[in-house]
Formats: C-alpha cells, sequence, structure tokens
C-alpha cells in the first residue's frame, strides 16, 4: 500500500531532522550562557554554604540561649533563604534585556536614596553603625553598590558624546556619586564608599573619559580618603593599628592576630573541614568579615589558593564577556559587575592578612549575609545578561579594548574584507594537463 522507502531515503531523513533540532536548541537562551563562570558561580556558592556551617554552627547556639540543637543552624538557614530568593529572581535579571531597563533605572536609585535615608533614622545600630532595616537584616549600602554601577553605566552611556567636557562629563558623575556616597558615609560605611568611587572611576575610564579628569577624580577619591583618616575616629584608628601591625604583627588588630593564627595552624594542607579552634576561641565575626581565615585554617595554603583562582576566573570571563558585549552599554555593565565583585573579594582577603586597613568588606559568595549574596548573584545575573545577547544581537560599537581592520599589505588600500566565492572542487584541483575531464568523456561517448 504504501512505497518502500530506501535506506539512504531514511538516513537523510534522520539527519535533516537531526539538523532541524540542533539548530532550534543553538537558537535557546541557555545554550548562549557562559558555562564557566556559572559553574565557577555554583562552585563558590556550595563552597560558602558549606563554610558558613562551619563557621557558625557553635555561634549560632552560643547566642540563640537556648538548647534547641536547631539552633545552631540559624545562621545558615537564614542564607539559605537569602540564596533561594535570589535564584528564583536571577532569571528575571538574565532574561529580561539590560537595554530596557532604562526607565526603571533612575526611580531604583531614587528608592535607595530613601532607604539610606531610613537607615539613618530607624536602622539598627551595632558596632557603632547604623547600616541594617528590619533588625538589622538587611544593609541597603549593598544594594546601592549594584544600583550605582547600573545608573553610572546608563548615564555615561546617554553622555558618551559630551565626556570629554568636564562640565558635562566628570562634575555631574561627581555629583552622582556624591549623593550615594553622601548617605552611606552617614551611616557610617567608608568602605563602600571607596568601592562605590572607584567603580564610578573605572566605568568613567571605560566609557572614554578624558585621562586628564580621570587623574582629577583618583586625586578626589585620594583627598576624600586622607580626610576620612583625619577627621574620622574609625579611620584613623583603624590606619593606626594597620601601621603598627605592618610593623610588627604582635600589634595589629586582635581579629588580624587571629586570623594569622588562623592560617598558621592550617598550614599548607589545613586541619580539616570543621576542625577549626580559632573560630571557638574568640576570633571576631568567624561568619562573614573573617570568614577566609576559617577556609585558611580548615583548608590551608591549598584551599585558599583554590578560592581566589575561583574569583579569578570570574574576573577573567566577566571581562572576556564585556569585550563581546553587543553594545557600548554592555561593556560597561559587564565590566562594572566583574570589576566590583572581584574587587570586594581581593579587599576582604588582603584586610584580614593586614595586607590594608580593616575595611569590614565581606567575601561575595561566602560571607554571612543575605543583602551581599542577593546582589553579588544579581550582578553575575547581569554579566549573563550580557552574555546571551552578544552573539544573536551584535551591533555596531566603539570597541573598548581592540577594533581592528584588515589592511591588505599587498593591496596598499585599507579595505574590509568580503565575502566571496568558495571555489568549486573542481576549480581547485584541476584535472592535469592531456587528461580527459569527465564532461569530455561524457561527449564523446555520446558522439
Amino acid at each position: 500500500m504504501f512505497p518502500k522507502m530506501g535506506h539512504g531515503f531514511v538516513k537523510e531523513s534522520q539527519s535533516s531532522s537531526l539538523g532541524k533540532t540542533r539548530q532550534f536548541f543553538q537558537r535557546r537562551t541557555f545554550l548562549r550562557l557562559d558555562l564557566p563562570l556559572i559553574l565557577v558561580c555554583l562552585a563558590l556558592l556550595l563552597f560558602g554554604l558549606m563554610m558558613l556551617y562551619s563557621a557558625s554552627a557553635e555561634l549560632s547556639f552560643y547566642f540563640s540561649g537556648t538548647r534547641d540543637l536547631f539552633a545552631i543552624y540559624d545562621i545558615f538557614l537564614r542564607q539559605v533563604f537569602a540564596l533561594m530568593v535570589a535564584l528564583v529572581a536571577a532569571p528575571a535579571v538574565v532574561l529580561i534585556d539590560y537595554r530596557i531597563w532604562k526607565p526603571f533605572v533612575f526611580p531604583a536609585a531614587v528608592l535607595v536614596i530613601v532607604m539610606l535615608l531610613l537607615v539613618l533614622f530607624i536602622g539598627e545600630s551595632r558596632f557603632g553603625a547604623r547600616r541594617g532595616l528590619f533588625g538589622g537584616s538587611y544593609q541597603p549600602a549593598e544594594l546601592a553598590k549594584f544600583v550605582t554601577v547600573v545608573y553610572v553605566a546608563f548615564w555615561l552611556e546617554s553622555k558618551k558624546e559630551t565626556l570629554k567636557e568636564i562640565t558635562l562629563g566628570l562634575i555631574p558623575l561627581i555629583l552622582i556619586l556624591g549623593i550615594m556616597s553622601a548617605f552611606i558615609l552617614l551611616q557610617p560605611d567608608y568602605s563602600a564608599v571607596l568601592t562605590i568611587l572607584i567603580i564610578g572611576g573605572m566605568l568613567f575610564f571605560l566609557a572614554g573619559g578624558d585621562w586628564k579628569q580621570i587623574l582629577l577624580l583618583v586625586m578626589g577619591v585620594f583627598i576624600l580618603g586622607v580626610l576620612i583618616i583625619l577627621f574620622t575616629d574609625t579611620g584613623r584608628i583603624r590606619v593606626m593599628n594597620w601601621m603598627q601591625g605592618i610593623a610588627d604583627p604582635t600589634l595589629a588588630p586582635y581579629q588580624v592576630q587571629r586570623a594569622l593564627e588562623a592560617f598558621y595552624k592550617g598550614g599548607f594542607f589545613g586541619v580539616g573541614l570543621g576542625n577549626s579552634v580559632t573560630k571557638s576561641t574568640g576570633l571576631p565575626t568567624p561568619q562573614s568579615d573573617s570568614i577566609f581565615a576559617i577556609v585558611g585554617e580548615e583548608f590551608g595554603l591549598i584551599g585558599t589558593t583554590f578560592l581566589l583562582g575561583l574569583y579569578l576566573v570570574i574576573l577573567w570571563r566577566g571581562l572576556a564577556i564585556s569585550q563581546r558585549a553587543p553594545d557600548h552599554l554592555g561593556t560597561l555593565l559587564a565590566a562594572g559587575m566583574t570589576v566590583w565583585i572581584v574587587m570586594e573579594a581581593l579587599i576582604n582577603m588582603a584586610q584580614i592578612v593586614n595586607l590594608i586597613p580593616f575595611t569590614g568588606n565581606a567575601l561575595p559568595f561566602i560571607s554571612a549575609g543575605g543583602s551581599n549574596l542577593v546582589v553579588s548573584i544579581f550582578a553575575i545575573a547581569t554579566i549573563l545578561n550580557v552574555c546571551i545577547r552578544s552573539e544573536s544581537q551584535k551591533e555596531p560599537k566603539d570597541d573598548l579594548f581592540s577594533k581592528m581592520v584588515d589592511l591588505r599589505r599587498w593591496d596598499r588600500r585599507r579595505r574590509i574584507s568580503r565575502p566571496r566565492r568558495t571555489p568549486s572542487t573542481k576549480e581547485r584541483n584541476p584535472p592535469p594537463k592531456g587528461s580527459v575531464s569527465d564532461e569530455d568523456r561524457h561527449t564523446v561517448s555520446f558522439m
């Protein structure tokens, strides 16, 4: 009843269907995501949960004031809850095209400023600073870093034609960064202020700002740092303790001394997961600011080097994505988020071994703190947002890193290569002279 189909026809049909299936999946968004970046972030999240449980179990039980065994999971479970909230919201940050964020950027900046004002009036005071809302569980300064990167990137993109003029470039940028920093400075959170200013200056550089204006901005940040040291007790004490610790480690701040003790006990291979002694004998904030010291004690030099390597992979992949961004705005967003995350990590690692004055920065993806964890995941989601549009929606842009035009040396003319017809097999491999071609042989046979 039905005609028989040969084996060759079946093979051709299968290959055709497989080709269509492959093209369908190649167009899917998840196949355009940067797999190394995702895997590194997942490794950091899992490693962070493991280290947080190890560093906070005894502390949670001590502060619970009860004999309930489940009290040891208090800090850990709050981190898990923040992680779940971030992972639920992150797909929206990845999939919604960053170019249509523009109408929401300014309202978001206003909302963050309002939250920073609320902190000053109703925020919970801890260690001489007001930084948190809702019982100290939410810190608007962390969200301010993320919103600042987004807002400055959109602003620089809209003003890229006038950045060379100081009255239209540098001065408005200083006002934008200054308003956000002023409210954070009143908490006070000096490390967050310096982070925002450094990221703003870096974005201004990537946007093509004049080097003289960049030099003025660097000098302004330096002068602000000097003023913080001279006229604030916190800044002055931290710098003095840091300088004493450089001269003699035994005179370093107590937190740094205990951290160095943890690294010494860890040695090369570490004492093993959960076997840290320093976290139980007075190391301040082992679950947040000092968690890198717990990593050093339990996993040794190998573990800390591995952790540093993961952040360097984020730097590599983030900058690679920013270089392939489909437009100038994508380049600024991806580079800004990447540098922010990696800079926060390096500052945390450097402060705990007294390479820089103690700042109180969290270690992204590792330290306890739902606010920092959520915005760190949002930063990675923004980088992935740029990534999935790098191939399918490429647009003409001024590449900040490299833009090469094929110059034909033998032609002595500048021209861009055009697509050419691919030569056939017969043209690439002509028959030898004196031989009869297939066409000639076919003609002769009919004569």
